[in-house]
């Protein structure tokens, strides 16, 4: 028995490589958020259920870990942290119980690394890199198990749809605007639906498990011309959540502008809620139903901040297959989250 059980893992190995590792490592049986929180005086990642019981911490090093993001199958995590200490952000995995930390790429590091978002077949990524001597981040495709990367046209924030197809994101192609962006995973083309005489600031997209709508945060107002500091914070204090449809109708504003900027937005893997984060200084995690518009303060610590949400109910199934992962989202964007054909 031992032997045929080791002859098993030797031929998933061969047959579909690093891909088939994720069913090694335990998922989450129920639904779960990473979040990352400064409560214990650096950046930690934590992980909670999505009524904010349960914050368990799962990176405990010196060195800032954050921006954890859940694989397609809850089996993996990928998250961003400087433990190499050449003070440069990098990528890293790591099992959802917090082991098996190892670095994304083996190559030293020359710019940092961040924002990653998994592709649906959980083989690549898409992320940001910055050598901090500029203010421009270039955006880039990576393989898992590969060393080189894909530059793609200029964008951040990356977000990859559920059926595969395109990564949505955000440029500023002038500085009184910020736009949601569409990048054709195939063809490289970019579209751009959400005008700005609708929203002048849109920023961080996240996809509904449907792939028919958004949530992002923005801002309506007009950047002023002179930025000293308290008109800076005035500024920005206008920034909330908004959902929009993906053809750019449908634009809907689902958190008050009153209070502290809002960002950070995910939408839940059923489309219903909306998690969020809200402060200054002091940051908290809330969640709003997309309906009702009832928030839920999550965390109260007054250090944490973002978030990822994973469904095991709507995850995608081991090393997908083109034909199934085809079948899995079709079904689902035949429903929307208000249970509408």
């Amino acid at each position: 028995m031992r032997l045929k059980s080791v002859f098993y893992i030797i031929f998933l190995t061969l047959v579909c490589g690093d891909v088939c590792w994720i069913s090694a490592n335990k998922a989450p049986t129920t639904p779960k958020i990473l979040f990352t929180s400064t409560r214990d005086g650096n950046r930690e990642v934590y992980m909670m259920n999505p009524d904010g019981s349960e914050q368990v911490n799962l990176t405990q090093h010196p060195a800032g870990d954050l921006q954890a993001v859940w694989s397609p199958t809850g089996d993996k995590i990928l998250f961003v942290s400087d433990r190499q200490g050449t003070r440069m952000r990098d990528l890293y995995l790591m099992d959802p119980d917090g082991s098996n930390i190892r670095r994304v790429f083996k190559k030293k590091i020359t710019a940092w690394r961040g924002n990653a978002t998994w592709s649906p077949d959980g083989k690549q990524f898409a992320y940001v890199t910055s050598d901090r001597t500029r203010p421009k981040w270039d955006l880039y495709l990576g393989t898992f198990g590969e060393e080189d990367a894909e530059l793609l046209p200029h964008c951040v924030s990356p977000a990859w749809s559920p059926d595969g197809s395109e990564i949505a994101c955000h440029i500023s192609p002038h500085p009184q605007t910020s736009r949601l962006t569409f990048i054709n995973v195939r063809t490289r083309e970019v579209e751009q639906r959400l005008p700005t005489k609708a929203l002048r600031w849109q920023f961080e997209p996240s996809w509904s498990a449907a792939g028919n709508r958004l949530a992002f945060s923005g801002i309506k107002h007009l950047l002023p011309a002179i930025l000293d500091r308290d008109l800076h914070r005035e500024w920005k204090d206008k920034q909330t959540i908004y959902i929009v449809n993906r053809d750019g109708t449908g634009l809907r504003q689902l958190v008050d502008e009153a209070g502290h900027h809002a960002e950070s937005p995910e939408l839940s893997p059923n489309g219903s809620e909306v998690l969020y984060t809200q402060g200054f200084g002091a940051r908290f995690i809330f969640k709003v139903d997309v309906n009702s518009g009832i928030r839920t303060q999550l965390t109260h610590t007054g250090s944490d901040f973002g978030g990822d949400w994973f469904d095991p109910s709507v995850a995608l199934p081991v090393s997908p297959q083109p034909t199934l992962l085809t079948t899995k989202w079709g079904e689902m964007k035949k429903e929307d989250p208000d249970g509408r054909k």
